[in-house]
């Protein structure tokens, strides 16, 4: 007697590394259920699929191995799709198991028929269906290696007679793990090198594809002399330990960051997809390495740009860099941006009237999070603070939707760093819209018992986009939140719960939760008009806060002015 082919499925990921699938089970998904609750493969129950996305992404980010999704047909499995954008834009590998209705009503329209080939094909690296019984080893293999080698989001259409079919003669593939060294040609390296030579003014631009690169890294800035700024995906592995640190350019950046880019006259940009050029240099020379082709030259002209590893390539092209003499560029952005931190440091404090300033509240975050703490922050104002004030120290992280810009993200997300680290402190930075929009899962974290801390920045309306209007001097259209109590909703759940408004209550409030042995929530109230300052003051926001200041007046909302002014000035 063969095997059926959901038995194949879940054997299969078992060999290729899964641990943990997320999801919510259905009738086309019963039989590949029924064969995974028999495997070594946690089961993780969500309340949306879009959440188990968003979970299993987080876990493959973490850890580079593979995590597995599943979902019934039609609606079920169409709820993880925003969630895979997210996996697939952060090349986490992430497989999912997409149950189909039976395959003699595919094309009729029959209920809860999706065209998974057409819906999921531009957020995945593979995406097939299994049409025989005898394609499925073959083919859930192509899935997982397509996610562990492209690094991305694999979908592996399953109708749901054919999870019944049985193999009676099976072949034995499998997956295989290659990790393959790449770096440019000899003669690459030699044209980088004499580029690099010739700068006077050198700096280099590191994004996230130079994890595990720092000492290299600080090897090639010491022989150049060069200042080294990241994107905010890069702090953790570039912000520690790294004297040649500016900080990030961007708009989440500072102004030391963001001049030695625009100032110097050779960048090297090291695994770096930054999407604005308007923080590129228009005159310099600009030399960009990635491991993925397509990114040179995609966001700004090159004058040359080469495919490899960062680390691997730096080793090579170390030994034909010559000392630059003149540390004078070096010395001026590392000493601005000391002073950057300096002058950061003393606008984190209480607002008037023992309020509480969503910065500072993450300044305290910092203080008292583990040393080898997760931190994970929605899209908007709490990446915004994380990615600014919580400090990289080598074992530290940060997660956010910084390639997808998604809300709704962190506390799903959380649920994934639990379970992949469960010895590891992990906090979700949540908005009050992005929880609210993802709210039941909130239940999630007692039924499958994920002890995450999660911290609402509570000011009680969409407050990134609102300073988008405003910068374009537009009222604040539609933003308001009405919020009910969140430390109480939570305490309803079974979770910890309890609410903050004043800044002499927070520090004990944050150490009380990051006490508590299992899930609890933290809910902040914020201040409503705290700003983000970006590192350049362009004309155009500035004209645009003028107008939105003079409309708000006229509407009588001068108050709104004035508070606005009063806790950014």
């Amino acid at each position: 007697m063969g095997k059926k082919v959901a038995e194949i499925l879940v054997e299969v990921l078992e060999q290729a590394g899964v641990e943990r699938c997320y999801g919510i089970v259905g009738d086309t998904l019963n039989l590949f259920a029924e064969s995974l609750d028999k495997s070594s493969i946690e089961w993780v129950h969500v309340r949306h699929e879009e959440a188990g996305a968003f979970a299993a992404g987080a876990e493959a980010q973490l850890t580079g191995g593979l995590t597995a999704c599943a979902g019934s047909c039609g609606p079920g499995s169409l709820h993880f799709i925003n969630g895979l954008y997210e996996a697939n834009r952060n090349r986490s590998p992430v497989v999912l198991i997409a149950s189909q209705v039976m395959s003699s009503e595919l094309g009729f329209e029959f209920i809860q028929e999706v065209d998974f080939k057409s819906l999921f094909k531009e957020c995945s690296v593979y995406c097939e269906q299994i049409y025989t019984p005898e394609q499925a080893r073959r083919k859930v293999v192509a899935a997982c290696q397509a996610a562990i080698a492209l690094k991305g989001v694999a979908v592996l259409i399953v109708p749901v007679d054919m999870s019944h079919g049985e193999v009676k003669e099976d072949f034995p593939y499998r997956v295989h793990n290659a990790q393959p060294l790449i770096r440019p040609n000899d003669q690459e390296i030699s044209d980088i090198a004499k580029i690099l030579n010739e700068g006077q003014k050198i700096a280099i631009y590191a994004g996230s594809g130079c994890e595990g690169a720092l000492d290299e890294i600080k090897a090639v800035a010491d022989r150049l002399k060069a200042p080294v700024a990241h994107t905010s995906r890069a702090k953790d592995a570039l912000a520690y330990d790294n004297p040649y640190n500016v900080g990030m350019t961007g708009i989440l950046g500072n102004e030391a960051g963001y001049n030695a880019i625009l100032e110097c006259d050779t960048l090297l940009m090291l695994g770096a997809d930054f999407a604005w050029r308007q923080f590129y240099p228009d005159h310099a020379k600009i030399v960009q390495i990635d491991i993925k082709p397509t990114h040179l030259g995609r966001r700004h002209h090159v004058s040359l740009g080469a495919v490899g590893d960062v680390k691997a390539t730096l080793q090579a092209l170390l030994p034909h860099l010559e000392e630059n003499p003149d540390e004078s560029f070096l010395g001026e952005f590392v000493d601005r941006y000391k002073k950057v931190i300096e002058e950061t440091q003393k606008h984190l404090k209480p607002g008037h009237d023992d309020t509480i300033p969503a910065s500072y509240l993450m300044s305290r975050i910092n203080k008292y999070a583990a040393d080898d703490s997760l931190l994970v922050a929605d899209d908007g104002s709490p990446i915004v603070w994380a990615t600014r004030h919580f400090d990289a120290n080598g074992k530290r992280r940060i997660f956010g939707s910084l390639l997808h810009g998604t809300m709704a993200s962190a506390l799903s997300s959380s649920f994934g760093l639990q379970k992949a680290a469960p010895d590891r402190q992990v906090i979700a930075c949540c908005g009050d819209g992005g929880l609210t929009m993802l709210f039941g899962e909130l239940i999630t974290t007692i039924q499958e018992n994920i002890p995450v801390k999660i911290i609402v920045f509570d000011n009680g309306k969409l407050g990134f986009v609102e300073i988008e209007q405003k910068a374009e001097g537009i009222l604040d259209t539609f933003t308001k939140l009405k919020n009910p109590d969140f430390g109480k909703v939570a305490e309803a759940i079974g979770l910890w719960g309890k609410t903050v408004n004043k800044a002499a209550d927070l520090d004990g409030a944050i150490q009380e939760l990051l006490a508590q042995p299992g899930p609890g929530l933290l809910n902040v109230i914020v201040n409503q008009l705290e700003l983000v300052k970006p590192p350049m003051i362009e004309l155009k926001p500035v004209v645009g806060m003028a107008l939105y200041s003079a409309r708000a007046i006229l509407h009588g909302r001068g108050a709104d002015v004035l508070e606005m002014i009063r806790e950014n000035i």
